[in-house]
């Protein structure tokens, strides 16, 4: 039975693009409790912006906007073959895994430490030379996020998945079958917008009392850094549609379109 459905290269396309969407969100989601300076990793001086009267802005990101644009480029291409369905199965499937793994961690973080390990086992970095004078601590903090965050960050996963959905599919009733960069990237940018401003109303407005002025001035921040890397990743787009085309021929590839787009 098994192996009747992987001799199916619809299958095959499906099992790939959903491996690599899931995979993606749940590693996106724990990546995001990282910090770093993008002017400064790229080797340049810090920006200091000063949006809506808030100082000092540069960005600033989370570790996880490398790897959500992914998520939504996958996003476009999983609703081009398979239709609002493959997404909202993806989509449910991710949030389940990410709460799994979020219960799984909150579980371990309970757990008793082993005294080697909390006091000796990574107390010295040998790269930077820097001492880890508790271990319990430093997994706490780095995987433990808050319960804010994660529900932010899941809200607007699923509103921006709706909204990329809702989005491409308008475009395409305009555009028909041309113009794949106009509803791929025009979806993503419009849905990215909204989950912007979402998690972070969600997780710092609503659950660290940030000023919502605050909150608007490093959405539109976010956002930039977003919209920039929509343009830039639109190539991939193309290469896998050449790619997924070339794979399942012309004709099935013609079939999986038609049939998603009803």
């Amino acid at each position: 039975m098994l192996t009747n459905i992987f001799n199916n290269k619809v299958n095959r396309i499906f099992f790939v693009l959903a491996g690599l969407f899931l995979t993606n969100a749940l590693v996106a989601e724990f990546m995001g409790a990282k910090i770093f300076s993008l002017e400064e990793s790229l080797g340049f001086e810090s920006m200091n912006w000063t949006v809506f009267g808030v100082e000092g802005l540069g960005f600033n990101l989370s570790a996880g906007v490398l790897l959500w644009p992914v998520v939504f480029i996958l996003t476009d291409v999983i609703n081009e073959y398979f239709g609002k369905r493959g997404v909202k199965v993806l989509s449910n499937a991710a949030v389940l895994l990410i709460l799994y793994a979020f219960f799984m961690i909150y579980f371990a973080i309970a757990l008793d430490p082993n005294d080697w390990w909390q006091n000796q086992a990574g107390l010295l970095d040998e790269d930077s030379g820097r001492h880890i004078k508790d271990m319990d601590m430093a997994f706490r903090k780095i995987l433990g996020q808050g319960l804010w965050i994660i529900a932010g960050s899941l809200v607007a996963f699923l509103i921006g998945q709706i909204v990329d959905v809702f989005t491409f599919h308008k475009i395409k009733r305009v555009t028909g079958e041309g113009k794949i960069w106009l509803r791929a990237t025009g979806s993503t940018l419009v849905s990215q917008f909204i989950d912007s401003f979402i998690v972070l109303f969600i997780a710092f407005y609503i659950g660290a009392d940030w000023e919502l002025i605050r909150v608007l001035a490093i959405g539109i921040v976010n956002y930039t850094y977003k919209f920039a890397m929509a343009i830039i990743l639109t190539p991939l787009i193309y290469l896998a549609h050449h790619l997924i085309d070339n794979y399942l021929g012309y004709e099935l590839a013609k079939e999986l379109k038609e049939r998603a787009a009803q």
